[in-house]
């Protein structure tokens, strides 16, 4: 199962909006077939694992990372091609969040006599797919914030300037979260201050040959993107939301090539938890937030935020730079938001800190 998550890691950057999925199947102490899921639309772990076995897959044991489909999508059930290969027994890291299939599958493989079993490094399984898992489960995407800090705690000068707090490794590092999510979303002040390309910069060989762009969402309440923004001149598509229904700029921007979504609002503040329904309605698994702190603090003070991604760089700022949320409600001690690091590491001459949010 290991090895099934080593191969499902393979898809980190071009399975979306499907699952990170790997198989590998065993017969007699030998591994006969291996596969991954590449593309949404392409055969699925199951497939390719059972095709380079051939007639071996006959009596093997299959180690899948997620419960094999019971259902037509764009490629047919991966149960009934198990079955149809006469495997004798399939182990699945965990049980599909999918409501379409959640326990179909394993029980289709069961009644044609197949032994099934689940929960195998289920938690490295889930771990791999945390925005698809969130999506199912809670109807909306991850939302994994990327945030960058001086030692003392500061996003920019007190003018606004931030270029650059960090060094080349972290920026670089930058690109492969962006490279793995489903979309990255940002506010109106960004775009104005900083006109940012919002898309991923990485080289054929460390993009593993994807060339999908992430989603660009820019909240602009008052459609105030203007259409010769930069982002608005690159690859891949980006959608502005925004609670205005003004006929001009809206038609402006969608003839520079944006999307245009109009969501409820009060006082001009977007509608977040409707924001993520929406993009969860789009297949959006996981978001990459790129902000200020004025939306980092509204996404984290609505429980919307599930990741901190901070990378900390050695120098100071001064007590007059600006911080990493603005979080006016904060007051006493028992109103800390709570957080959980999972990871710290060098990334260059800066560290980065992995921390989720506790609930």
């Amino acid at each position: 199962m290991s090895r099934a998550l080593e191969l499902a890691a393979r898809g980190l950057y071009t399975t979306d909006p499907n699952p990170r999925v790997g198989c590998v199947l065993v017969r007699d102490g030998e591994v006969v077939g291996e596969g991954w899921h590449e593309r949404a639309g392409e055969p699925h772990a199951e497939v390719h694992a059972l095709r380079a076995a051939g007639e071996r897959a006959r009596g093997a044991t299959a180690y899948v990372t997620l419960e094999p489909c019971s259902h037509h999508g764009r490629t047919p059930p991966c149960a009934d091609a198990l079955v149809q290969a006469g495997v004798a027994r399939v182990v699945a890291a965990m049980t599909d969040p999918n409501p379409q299939v959640a326990g179909q599958g394993l029980a289709r493989l069961e009644a044609a006599g197949i032994a099934v079993a689940s929960g195998l490094l289920a938690g490295e399984a889930e771990a791999l797919n945390p925005g698809f898992v969130m999506r199912m489960r809670a109807g909306r995407p991850y939302v994994r914030a990327k945030l960058a800090m001086s030692l003392d705690g500061r996003t920019a000068m007190a003018s606004g300037e931030s270029k650059w707090i960090t060094g080349d490794a972290a920026r670089f590092d930058v690109q492969r979260l962006r490279a793995r999510s489903s979309a990255i979303l940002t506010g109106l002040g960004t775009v104005l201050a900083d006109d940012p390309s919002m898309n991923v910069r990485l080289g054929e060989d460390e993009y593993a040959g994807a060339l999908r762009q992430p989603l660009r969402v820019v909240l602009d309440p008052r459609l105030s993107t203007p259409p010769t923004a930069r982002m608005l001149t690159l690859p891949g598509r980006t959608l502005v939301v925004t609670a205005c229904d003004e006929e001009e700029p809206r038609e402006a921007l969608q003839a520079a090539g944006a999307d245009v979504l109009l969501l409820p609002a009060r006082e001009d503040v977007i509608d977040l938890p409707e924001l993520l329904r929406e993009l969860a309605a789009l297949e959006i698994n996981e978001i990459l937030l790129e902000t200020g702190a004025t939306l980092s603090g509204a996404m984290l003070e609505a429980g919307l935020i599930d990741e901190l991604v901070v990378y900390l760089a050695p120098h100071l700022m001064g007590d007059g730079a600006r911080g990493l949320f603005h979080l006016p409600g904060l007051e006493r001690m028992e109103q800390r938001v709570a957080l959980e690091i999972c990871d710290i590491r060098a990334v260059g001459a800066d560290w980065r800190v992995t921390a989720v949010v506790k609930r």
